[in-house]
């Protein structure tokens, strides 16, 4: 009777450990099954982005096709005419350079654009001086900023509290070695991200001044290329438009593949940059510094 109640009792403990038990390869299931489907998701999320590629590729075809199509030839009668030939008029070569590379110094410090002046240089001076006075002004137009964010830090720091996602973003871009700063800074001028405003908001970060200026310098160079180049293809189609000018079949092929060769450049820092801000994301999300991508 002993042993009957006793083995009756076993089985009642394994009867109540049995449950608990399997319960465990229910979990394990789950997981499974969240294995499964993780694939899928990550398909699905790959034909998204590809769809999201495909479509804004074509908006960007179509816009540049309009731009093309209209928007130079009536840029060139309503501005670039009337412009070079008040130009030549009213301001003599040396003149004209103080003036571009005023403008380019000074249109960043009250968060304008300086694209047309880049434009202009490149329009009548082409890629020797052209290049110089972009450059130089350029240079000048983010080393104003930094100063003058300098004296307003405070202030600048309790207006990025308004979007703590971006200002974790760019404290972690002041992070790191020399070389890493100066990555970040040439990384974020080549971004969609505003350069005008990352020359002031720049000064909240532990951001040295030599990497600063040494990132925005080395990013500087292919961008004022591509702009000197985009001059000299508005002035070269307003040429054939309105001076009946002829282009020969030279000519024909250099333009059409430096157009490629700006595009894919211009897609490709584009592409690299958000990836790169991506990293400093994760990293802000993660709680440490990014480590560099190559």
């Amino acid at each position: 009777m002993l042993d009957s109640t006793e083995s009756g009792k076993g089985s009642e403990y394994v009867q109540l450990i049995i449950p608990n038990e399997t319960e465990i390869p229910e979990e394990e299931d789950e997981a499974a099954n969240t294995n499964l489907e993780s694939p899928r998701n990550e398909k699905k999320w790959t034909l998204k982005r590809w769809i999201k590629v495909i479509v804004w590729s074509f908006i960007t075809i179509l816009v540049l096709f309009v731009f093309v199509k209209w928007g130079v030839p009536f840029l060139a009668e309503k501005c670039l005419y009337p412009l070079l030939e008040w130009e030549a008029t009213a301001f003599g070569p040396v003149v004209l350079s103080l003036v571009l590379v005023a403008s380019l110094a000074l249109l960043p410090v009250i968060l304008l654009p300086s694209s047309p002046s880049m434009w202009l240089a490149g329009m009548i001076f082409g890629y020797g001086l052209g290049f110089v006075i972009i450059m130089v002004g350029m240079t000048i137009g983010m080393v104003l900023p930094y100063f003058i964010g300098l004296l307003f830090r405070d202030r600048i720091h309790q207006w990025l509290k308004r979007w703590p996602e971006r200002a974790d973003m760019i404290r972690l871009a002041g992070e790191g070695t020399w070389f890493h700063q100066f990555k970040v800074v040439a990384v974020f001028r080549i971004s969609p991200f505003p350069y005008t405003i990352f020359n002031y908001v720049i000064v909240v970060t532990s951001m040295r001044f030599w990497p600063y200026l040494c990132g925005s310098v080395a990013a500087m160079v292919p961008e004022a290329l591509i702009y000197i180049y985009m001059g000299r293809l508005m002035r070269t189609l307003a040429d054939v438009k309105y001076k009946n000018r002829q282009l020969t079949t030279v000519e024909i092929i250099y333009n059409a593949a430096s157009c490629v060769g700006a595009i894919i450049t211009i897609v490709a820092f584009t592409v690299y940059a958000k990836r790169f801000i991506n990293a400093l994301k994760k990293a802000e999300a993660n709680g440490k510094s990014p480590a560099p991508t190559h």
